[in-house]
C-alpha cells in the first residue's frame, strides 16, 4: 500500500472542499516546501488527529496474549505433522505478538527452538532457549528445554555440523571505495544537461552481463500485505530493516508488527528511527509506504545533515548551471565525499544524503489536491510525533535528554519529510525477490517475482527511463557493519554518523553490450514487453511527468502506423483456415483472400475473456489439489485457444505453463516438458531471447528433464539457462547455483 488508505484520503478530500476560497488560492500559490508544510501544519486540528486515531484502529500493532496463543497453537499443529518451517513461522508470529517477560512469550520461544532444532539451526535454537528462560519459562517444563540445549551444544561440537542460514544472502564481490557503500564501474560517470538533467553515461565499452554500478539503499520500508487470506505475508518473512528472510525473528519489544533477523538490525533500527516510529506504527500503516519511507529518510538524516545539504544543494545547482556549455553535458563527480577540490560538490555514493535531497520534488507537477493530501498527511504525522520526545538527531545539543522539548524550528523535520514524499512519486524503487509459491505438493514449484519493499537509492535514482532498457537490476539483502566506512581525512571532513550498511543493495548490469558515450538506462515499470506503447506513455506521463520518446516507443509508434496501413492483427489467427487475421472495419478478416472469414472485435474480446476465466478456474482447482478437474479445463481452454491464437500469443504461454505444472505434480515429466516447451515459444516471443523471463522458464525445463531422467535433454538446456540467469542476476543467483549443482551431478552420471 503505497498511498494513504481510502478512509484517510476521503477525510483529507473533505477538508480540501471545506477550505474557503481565499485559503485554497493561498495554498495553490505556495511553491516553497517549507512554506507549504507550515501552512498545512496550521490547518491541522483535533478533528484530524481524532480521524487518524479512528482509522488506525484497524491497523493496530498492539501486543496481544490471545493472538500470541492462537499462533502458537497453529504452530503446534504444523509441528505435529513435521512441517517445521510452517511451525517456526507461526511461533515467530506468536513471539511478535506476546508481551515481553510473559509466560506466553517464553512458550513461543521454547516451541520455536524445537522447530529450529529439527532444521539444524542449532545456534538460533540456543538463542531461543535463552530467550525463553529469560522470559520466565515454567520451571516444571525446563528439563526438556535443558535437554534440547545440551543436544544443540553437542551438535555444534561436531566438525561436520553446518549451521547455514535458510537463505543465501552473499554479496557479489565488488571493488568498493572505503568511504562509500557504492561500487561504481571505472567506465561510468554522472553527467548533467538541461535536456536530460543528471544522467549516467558509459565512458568505456561494457559487455552484456558486466556490473556497471552497485548502490546501497539510503532507506527502505517493507511493504505490508493487505491480503489477510494468506498464511504468511511479506512482513512475516523478511527482516524489517535489511529484508533478509529468517525463521527466528527478534521482535520489537513494544509492537507486534515489526521484527528483525537479529539484534544488530533491531538495535540499528531502534536507534535511528523505530523508537519514534513505534508509538505511531498504526498511523504509519494507515498513511502508506511512501509517507512512512519519507519520514524514515528525514529521521535518519537528522537536522544538522539536512541544514548542511540544503545549503550545499543550492550552491551546487548554481555551479552546475553556470558550468554548462551548450552541446556538451557537464561531468559531475561520483563517489568520493572526502575530495574537496572538485569542480562540483555533487558527489553520489551509497550513504549520501546529498544524493537523496537533491532529487527533484516536482512541486508544481503535483496537482493542488494531491499536494494538499501529502502536506496534511505529513503535518498530521508531525503532530503525532510531538506527543513524545523529539528525535535525538533533530534536537539541538542543549535539548538532548530533555523529554518533550519540541522547538518551532524542528518543523523542518516535517517539511523535509514532505519534500521526500514528493520526490518518492518519481524516485521510489520497488525492491523485488523471487518467491516460490506455497505449493508443497508441486514437484517443480512455480515462482514469481514479487515486490517486498520500497526503497530510495542515491545513485540508481539518476538513471533515466527506457521502455526497452539496456540494464537489468537485482537485489541482495543482509545487514553488515562496515568498520572501514569512516573518513580519516586530515581536513576534518564531516561524515554522516551512520557508518553501517542498510543491508539492501541493488546491482545494475548491462543487459546488452554498451559503447562508450551510450546512456545507461533503466525501466521505471512500463516495459515494452508487457504493455502497449500508448498505455506506457500514459502511465509515465501521469506518474513521472514526461512524454517518453525512447527508441522502443518511437519504433512501436512507427509500427502502429505501418500496421494500420497493412491491417495486421498480431497473435490472432483465423478459426477457419489458421491464417493470420487482419483488422477490418470494427473487427477482423482472414488475410487469405479465398477464405473471407470475419469476426467482430467484441467476439474476440469475449473469447479472450472466456479463456482467461478458464485459466483462473484451473489455478483455483490446482490450489485445491483437484488436478484431474484442472487438467480437463486446461485441455478445453487450450483447444479453444489453438483455434484463434498463434502459438506466440502470451495466453498460449500461460495455458501451456499451467498444464506443465499439473503434469509435473502427477509425475508425468515428459508430458510436462512438452507443454513447457510450448510456453517457452510464447515467452521468447513476448520478452525476447535474452530475457530473464526466458532464463527462468528454461530453468524449470531443466528441472523437468532432470526429474524425468532425461539427462541428455537436461544438459542441453542448462547452458542457455545459465547464460541468461548469469547475464541478469550474476553468479550468486540461487537458480544458477542449483543449475550448476544439477550439471555436476549429471556429468557424474553420464
Amino acid at each position: 500500500m503505497d498511498l494513504p488508505c481510502p478512509e484517510w484520503v476521503r477525510h483529507v478530500e473533505q477538508k480540501w472542499t471545506k477550505l474557503r476560497t481565499e485559503e485554497t488560492e493561498r495554498f495553490c500559490l505556495l511553491t516553497d516546501i517549507d512554506a507549504i508544510f507550515n501552512y498545512g501544519l496550521s490547518l491541522i486540528c483535533s478533528e484530524d488527529l481524532n480521524a487518524i486515531s479512528r482509522i488506525s484502529e484497524k491497523y493496530s500493532v498492539k501486543k496481544s496474549t490471545e493472538r500470541a496463543s492462537e499462533f502458537r497453537q497453529h504452530g503446534n499443529l504444523s509441528f505435529k505433522v513435521k512441517d517445521y518451517t510452517t511451525a517456526a513461522m507461526y511461533y515467530s508470529k506468536g513471539v511478535c505478538h506476546a508481551d515481553k517477560n510473559t509466560e506466553e512469550l517464553s512458550l513461543c520461544y521454547a516451541n520455536r527452538s524445537a522447530a529450529l532444532f529439527y532444521h539444524g539451526l542449532y545456534r538460533e535454537c540456543l538463542e531461543d532457549i535463552q530467550h525463553s528462560l529469560e522470559a520466565g519459562y515454567p520451571s516444571h517444563l525446563q528439563e526438556k528445554l535443558r535437554a534440547r540445549q545440551t543436544a544443540c551444544l553437542n551438535q555444534l561440537k561436531k566438525p561436520e555440523t553446518s549451521n547455514q542460514s535458510t537463505t543465501n544472502n552473499q554479496t557479489p564481490p565488488c571493488q568498493k571505495s572505503r568511504d562509500t557503500n557504492t561500487c561504481i564501474s571505472p567506465g561510468v560517470s554522472v553527467y548533467f544537461s538541461p535536456e536530460k538533467g543528471r544522467h549516467i553515461l558509459a565512458t568505456e565499452n561494457k559487455s552484456a552481463g558486466e556490473v556497471v554500478l552497485e548502490d546501497e539503499a539510503f532507506c527502505c520500508v517493507l511493504i505490508p500485505s493487505t491480503k489477510t487470506g494468506k498464511m504468511f505475508n511479506t512482513e512475516d518473512r523478511h527482516c524489517h530493516h535489511c529484508l533478509r528472510q529468517s525463521q527466528s525473528f527478534v521482535p520489537c519489544p513494544n509492537c507486534s508488527f515489526v521484527r528483525y533477523c537479529g539484534e544488530s538490525c533491531r538495535k540499528y533500527a531502534w536507534e535511528r528511527w523505530h523508537q519514534w516510529e513505534c508509538p505511531i506504527g498504526a498511523d504509519l500503516l494507515a498513511i502508506g509506504v511512501l509517507g512512512h519511507l519519507a519520514l524514515r529518510v528525514a529521521l535518519k538524516a537528522g537536522q544538522n545533515e539536512v541544514k548542511r545539504v540544503k545549503n550545499n544543494t543550492s550552491q551546487d545547482n548554481h555551479m552546475t548551471c553556470s558550468s554548462y556549455k551548450s552541446g556538451s553535458p557537464v561531468k559531475l563527480c561520483l563517489g568520493d565525499p572526502c575530495r574537496e577540490n572538485l569542480d562540483h560538490t555533487d558527489c553520489y555514493h551509497g550513504n549520501s544524503y546529498m544524493g537523496i535531497y537533491s532529487l527533484l520534488p516536482h512541486v508544481a507537477q503535483h496537482s493542488p489536491s494531491s499536494r494538499f493530501l501529502l502536506v496534511i498527511t505529513m503535518a498530521m504525522l508531525y503532530r503525532r510525533l510531538q506527543s513524545g520526545p523529539p528525535p535525538d538527531m533533530w534536537a539541538s545539543c542543549e535539548d538532548k535528554g530533555v523529554s518533550g522539548t519540541w522547538r518551532p524550528e524542528m518543523s523542518m523535520l516535517g517539511a523535509t519529510a514532505l519534500r521526500h514524499m514528493m520526490q518518492l512519486r518519481c524516485n521510489a524503487q520497488a525492491v523485488t525477490a523471487v518467491m516460490v509459491k506455497e505449493e508443497s505438493a508441486m514437484a517443480v514449484q512455480s515462482s514469481s517475482e514479487i515486490r517486498i519493499a520500497t526503497a530510495i537509492f542515491p545513485v540508481l535514482s539518476l538513471l533515466n527511463h527506457s521502455c526497452s532498457p539496456n540494464t537489468s537490476i537485482s537485489f541482495t539483502t543482509g545487514f553488515q557493519t562496515d568498520p572501514l566506512n569512516q573518513c580519516d581525512c586530515s581536513e576534518g571532513h564531516a561524515v554522516h554518523p551512520d557508518t553501517s550498511h542498510s543491508g539492501v543493495t541493488v546491482t545494475v548490469r548491462a543487459s546488452k553490450d554498451l559503447t562508450a558515450g551510450q546512456e545507461i538506462l533503466h525501466c521505471y515499470g512500463p516495459h515494452c514487453s508487457r504493455m502497449e506503447v500508448n498505455e506506457r506513455q500514459r502511465l509515465l506521463l501521469e506518474q513521472y511527468y514526461f512524454q517518453c520518446n525512447c527508441q522502443a516507443c518511437q519504433r512501436e509508434q512507427s509500427e502502429e502506423s505501418q500496421n494500420a496501413t497493412e491491417n495486421t492483427a498480431p497473435g490472432l489467427k483465423c478459426a477457419k483456415c489458421g491464417k493470420p487475421l487482419q483488422s477490418h472495419m470494427d473487427g477482423y478478416m482472414c488475410s487469405w483472400p479465398s477464405c473471407g472469414h470475419q469476426i467482430t472485435s467484441a467476439d474476440v474480446q469475449n473469447k479472450l475473456k472466456g479463456l482467461q476465466c478458464l485459466l483462473d478456474e484451473a489455478f483455483h482447482l490446482m490450489e485445491q489439489d483437484r488436478l484431474d478437474k484442472a487438467i480437463k479445463i486446461l485441455k478445453s481452454a487450450s483447444s479453444q485457444a489453438n483455434s484463434i491464437l498463434m502459438e506466440t500469443h502470451p495466453l498460449q504461454g500461460e495455458l501451456a505453463d499451467a498444464t506443465a505444472r499439473v503434469y509435473a505434480t502427477t509425475g508425468k515429466w515428459s508430458l510436462a516438458a512438452s507443454h513447457l516447451k510450448r510456453s517457452i515459444i510464447a515467452i521468447q516471443a513476448q520478452f525476447g531471447e535474452d530475457s530473464i523471463e526466458l532464463g527462468r522458464q528454461l530453468f524449470k525445463l531443466a528441472q523437468l528433464h532432470f526429474n524425468g531422467g532425461d539427462f541428455g535433454a537436461a544438459l542441453s538446456v542448462i547452458p542457455r539457462a545459465q547464460k541468461l540467469l548469469s547475464l541478469h542476476c550474476g553468479s550468486y543467483c540461487e537458480e544458477l547455483q542449483e543449475l550448476q549443482e544439477m550439471e555436476r551431478c549429471l556429468q557424474g552420471l553420464l
